[in-house]
């Protein structure tokens, strides 16, 4: 099973790896695309007036020009070590044990804008970049990834995909189609039994759900595994309204 997990716009400053190496990220094949957009957010972060009027920063947030202009130097740690934020708040990679967090590293990718999806393990530096920017010189964040992400993970012969993405960042890499997936949507069940969608509880949710898999390991490699597994765990995890998807219920 492999996992595909949103990133957060909020990060772990700072890290104690060396800088960051292309050559070690998951899914290699996306060198060239990752190569492209850092070049694209270093450049932009010589003039601090433009890197703030593209990213959308405020007075408060112009920091984070540096710590873009510094992404090929700057120390660096494990991504899902990186990210805060209530997903990755819920999911507390440094508490888990040293198998758990292997598990991690096996399973699960977490996609950034700048670097596509990475292994969980996977040594990344600080950076601010959100998927529905646009960079000078760079196609659209989707046109430029999306192919290039959905031929890598084809690639990876995944024997099923469990997406957890936002929908964002699902369009950046869409699951190709041959490969066995389900979409998670995070719901509410009211007592009319109508299904609502959550935003807060949401995030949690997944990053909850995620921790208990790094710490069953469960051997799920079907939609059918996973259920039976969740179903035993005590997750309230079930096909959703659309084909596709499965609705977690909170």
């Amino acid at each position: 099973m492999l996992i595909l997990l949103p990133p957060s716009e909020t990060k772990h400053p700072g890290g104690g790896g060396r800088p960051l190496d292309l050559d070690r990220l998951a899914l290699p094949a996306l060198r060239t695309q990752r190569e492209v957009v850092v070049d694209a957010l270093v450049a932009l972060s010589a003039d601090a007036e433009e890197a703030a009027r593209v990213l959308k920063l405020s007075e408060r947030q112009r920091p984070e020009i540096a710590v873009n202009a510094a992404m090929r130097t700057a120390p660096t740690m494990p991504a899902v070590d990186r990210y805060t934020g209530v997903l990755f708040d819920a999911l507390d990679a440094g508490t888990l044990d040293a198998a758990s967090r292997r598990w991690l590293g096996a399973h699960v990718l977490i996609h950034s804008a700048p670097l596509g999806p990475v292994g969980a393990l996977d040594a990344i530096p600080s950076y601010r970049l959100a998927a529905n920017t646009s960079l000078p010189g760079v196609a659209a964040l989707k046109r430029h990834w999306a192919a290039a992400v959905t031929a890598a993970v084809a690639a990876a012969s995944p024997s099923f995909v469990l997406d957890l993405r936002s929908e964002a960042y699902a369009a950046l890499g869409p699951v190709p189609d041959g490969v066995p997936s389900r979409y998670v949507r995070v719901v509410a069940e009211g007592p009319d039994g109508t299904a609502r969608a959550l935003n807060h509880f949401n995030k949690h949710a997944k990053g909850a759900l995620v921790r208990a898999l790094a710490q069953a390991r469960p051997r799920a490699t079907t939609a059918a595994g996973l259920l039976r597994w969740a179903e035993e765990a005590g997750f309230v995890l079930r096909p959703g309204a659309a084909p596709g998807e499965l609705d977690l219920v909170v």
